[in-house]
């Protein structure tokens, strides 16, 4: 039985990027489904960060760069300033995944600005990336400038504001199993496979209700980005 995976993130969190590669390392071979789900972390008017500013600088030589290198992850403090709203690029996202490309879009849109600089919050910059991936670019340009795709990225949030998300990367494995941070791919795996039990009891055994408990985290794990800082 395919097990949902539902990972809360923000093009903005440098935490997101890193949590790509421990998690396609867990669903290796396994029957899962990917859900990217959108978060903000500072929604308009909130200011955005500043990378040449004291607290961007410390979080990435303190915990981003040291993590980044034990990953072997190339990743870099993107030089655009302010950092941009994200909210259009969620948008952006919305369209991708009624297109059936939303599983690609966020880690390209995420790779965008911590791998190559690009300012996301440009409508111009997303089209590319949309053209990249095989979407009708100029359907998808109008679609922001009109904001066709408003509604559902609030949509969004508010299932974000339901699951009580405050800081990136989340993920909820079978609806019930919550992992917070940067996850470890025997936390994930481990919690997959309690999905899949519990999957497989309900289906059995569906008037008991019966479940599993995953197990807990290794503690060197779990970086995130919270909305009062990573």
């Amino acid at each position: 039985m395919t097990v949902n995976i539902k990972v809360w993130s923000d093009y903005v969190c440098p935490f997101c990027l890193l949590a790509e590669e421990p998690l396609l390392k867990a669903v290796e071979g396994e029957d899962v489904e990917i859900e990217w789900m959108p978060f903000e972390l500072r929604p308009h008017p909130v200011p955005t960060l500043h990378p040449e500013g004291e607290y961007l600088q410390t979080v990435w030589k303190r915990a981003v760069y040291p993590m980044a290198r034990r990953m072997k992850v190339d990743i870099k403090l993107p030089d655009v300033c302010p950092q941009p709203y994200t909210g259009t690029a969620f948008e952006g996202y919305q369209f991708a995944k009624e297109h059936g490309k939303g599983t690609a879009y966020t880690p390209r849109v995420l790779r965008a600005f911590f791998q190559e600089g690009l300012d996301i919050g440009r409508i111009d910059v997303l089209t590319g990336i949309a053209a990249e991936l095989g979407l009708p670019a100029e359907e998808f340009r109008r679609a922001l400038e009109d904001g066709t795709y408003r509604q559902a990225h609030q949509d969004a949030l508010a299932t974000a504001e339901k699951n009580l998300i405050q800081s990136v990367p989340t993920i909820i494995v079978g609806g019930t199993h919550r992992i917070e941070g940067v996850p470890h791919p025997a936390q994930l795996r481990k919690a997959i496979d309690a999905a899949q039990a519990e999957a497989a009891m309900a289906e059995n055994t569906a008037a008991e209700g019966a479940a599993a408990e995953a197990g807990g985290a290794p503690a060197d794990w779990g970086a995130t980005c919270g909305i009062d800082g990573c």
